[in-house]
Parts: C-alpha cells; sequence; structure tokens
C-alpha cells in the first residue's frame, strides 16, 4: 500500500480553510490559455497576503501557478481566496501574471478528498469544476486525484471515474484554449499488481491525449531522492516508476514534469535540495527529456528555488 500519500499537498487545518462557492454569474472567456512547454509548476496552499498571489517577480521562471485546492466541498485556501476576491482586483491579478508569461490555473481535490470512494458523479463534478474555471477566468485546472482506497482496489473504478472526469473537462475547457494537467503519484505510471486496473498507465491509454502534461509527484514514497532513482532505477516497493522507466512503460517523455517538495517540511521524503536537483535535469536534458519542473510549494519554492532546479538546461 501507499501509506504515505501526499502529505505536501495535504489541505491546510480546518481552522484555516477560507471556502468559496462555484461563481455563476462571470462570462468565461472563449480561450485562456496555450499549454507552455517546457512547464514550471508552483503550487501555492499556503496563505500568502491579503492579495492572495505575491508579485509576479516573486514568481520569476516559473509559467503556471495552481490555487491549491479546488474540493467537492468548494474552493478551499489559496482557490477560495483568489476566487474571494474583488473581481477588479482578480482582474488586475491575472494581468499582471499574464504580462510576466505566468498561467494561473486551480488545482482540484488534494489529498483530503476521496471522489470515487465518496460517491461523486465525475460528469457533475468536472461541470462544475469547468464552470469555476471560467467564471473565474482562469487559465485552466489541474487534476490532482489522490483516492487511494479507490485506485487499490484494482476493480477499475478509480480509473473509469478519472476518465470520465477527465473527458468532460475537455468538453469545456477544450484544449489549446485551457491548460488540463494531472498529478499523479510516480507509482501510479508504473505495471504493479497493487494497481490491478493499470491506475494511471490506464488512464494515459484512454485520455492522455487529452491531458497537457503530468505534475509527477516523485516524493513521499521513501524514493526518488537522488539523480540516478529519480531518473533512470526507483528500485524499492515501486520499482518501473522514474522517469526514463515512466516513458519506457508507453507515456510520453515530454509529459512528464518532475514534480518535487520545496523543502524537507513540504513532504513526507523524497525532497532533493534545488541545486542537485538541477543536476538531475541537466542529466535528464542530456537524454532527451525536456518537459519541466513543478515544486510544492510557495513561498518555500521561489524564483530563487526554480533557477537553481532548471540546472544550465532551462536558464
Amino acid at each position: 500500500m501507499i501509506s504515505s500519500v501526499s502529505a505536501a499537498l495535504a489541505l491546510a487545518s480546518v481552522s484555516s480553510v477560507l471556502a468559496a462557492p462555484v461563481q455563476t454569474n462571470v462570462s468565461p472567456l472563449v480561450s485562456r490559455a496555450t499549454a507552455p512547454s517546457p512547464a514550471f509548476v508552483i503550487y501555492t496552499d499556503k496563505f500568502v497576503s491579503a492579495d492572495v498571489l505575491p508579485p509576479a517577480t516573486q514568481l520569476a521562471g516559473y509559467n503556471v501557478v495552481a490555487l491549491s485546492f479546488l474540493t467537492l466541498n468548494g474552493a478551499l485556501d489559496q482557490a477560495g481566496a483568489f476566487a474571494a476576491l474583488p473581481a477588479d482586483q482578480r482582474a488586475a491579478k491575472k494581468a499582471e501574471y499574464a504580462q510576466a508569461g505566468i498561467n494561473i490555473i486551480v488545482s482540484a481535490f488534494g489529498e483530503t478528498d476521496k471522489p470515487t470512494t465518496q460517491g461523486a458523479d465525475p460528469v457533475a463534478t468536472a461541470n462544475t469544476m469547468a464552470q469555476f474555471v471560467t467564471a473565474n477566468q482562469l487559465d485552466g485546472i489541474d487534476v490532482d486525484y489522490e483516492d487511494l482506497d479507490a485506485m487499490n482496489k484494482g476493480d477499475g473504478a478509480a480509473e473509469a471515474w478519472v476518465t470520465s472526469f477527465t473527458q468532460t473537462l475537455r468538453q469545456t475547457l477544450p484544449q489549446g484554449q485551457f491548460i488540463l494537467t494531472h498529478a499523479p503519484l510516480a507509482p501510479w505510471l508504473s505495471p504493479n499488481q497493487q494497481f490491478a486496473a493499470g491506475a494511471y498507465l490506464t488512464i494515459n491509454k484512454n485520455v492522455g491525449s487529452m491531458i497537457d502534461w503530468y505534475n509527477i509527484q516523485f516524493y513521499n514514497q521513501g524514493l526518488y531522492t537522488d539523480c540516478e532513482g529519480l531518473l533512470n532505477t526507483s528500485g524499492g516497493a515501486f520499482p518501473g516508476s522514474s522517469v526514463f522507466e515512466i516513458a519506457a512503460n508507453g507515456v510520453d517523455l515530454n509529459k512528464l514534469v518532475i514534480g518535487k517538495p520545496g523543502t524537507a517540511a513540504d513532504a513526507t521524503n523524497g525532497f532533493i535540495d534545488p541545486a542537485t536537483l538541477g543536476t538531475c535535469v541537466d542529466q535528464a536534458k542530456a537524454k532527451g527529456w525536456s518537459a519541466g519542473v513543478m515544486a510544492f510549494q510557495f513561498p518555500d519554492a521561489d524564483a530563487a528555488w526554480i533557477k537553481s532546479a532548471k540546472g544550465t538546461s532551462f536558464q
């Protein structure tokens, strides 16, 4: 069993949560964003300021920021805080980030949501969340599905749920106009009897063409702590789940964004300091990979962090 699941992507304590209802009175834009490549992604879940997001200069080097999280119970934490801003303040922040080349998306679910296990309808949930994206004039959505109970059952229900959810999102958020990413755990992209129905390998076969890239969580599994384990041979309880092994499993190499915690405190394990991560990035680039890097979370990972993590390959 994956027993230490994405502590880094957990919601803040209930007492600090901001909830915002889905807005229905804002006209959606026809087109918001073209998916950047490579992608340099930063999640924001911790409270930053009354402005929700920092000045764009503090995120120089990133091209996507993910507001966390949009849940089955509404928009919480930074996602809720952004939606709750006055419309003019929200528009000004969006314009500032667009000028800096940074897309703003929302991240769905997170560690505390169990959509399949909780019996959420994938079509209705996708339609509600797509409406949140368009109503708040965001550039897209990240799917941080972490329903381990459903995935571990191996009966195909989790894979079917995520497939239907993704297909429905794409009906409202067309490819080439809105960003749609997923944030799977790295082991879910490798063959393993624990995930009898295929986990994200099955999802990738079903709807991978609709997904712009994967913000892969290479942490919290006691693996991926050096360049060899991250890139070439994961070993441990989840063999076949390093970057180039995942590509060998049939997933597009240039959709495999390397996700890492900003500091050791942002995950249970799997942290690599950004300078060392930069050497891993250089090694991967030399072997034909160029997907990008994801960090959880601001302010622990900032402009200086991503500059180091890019190594010499993407400066």
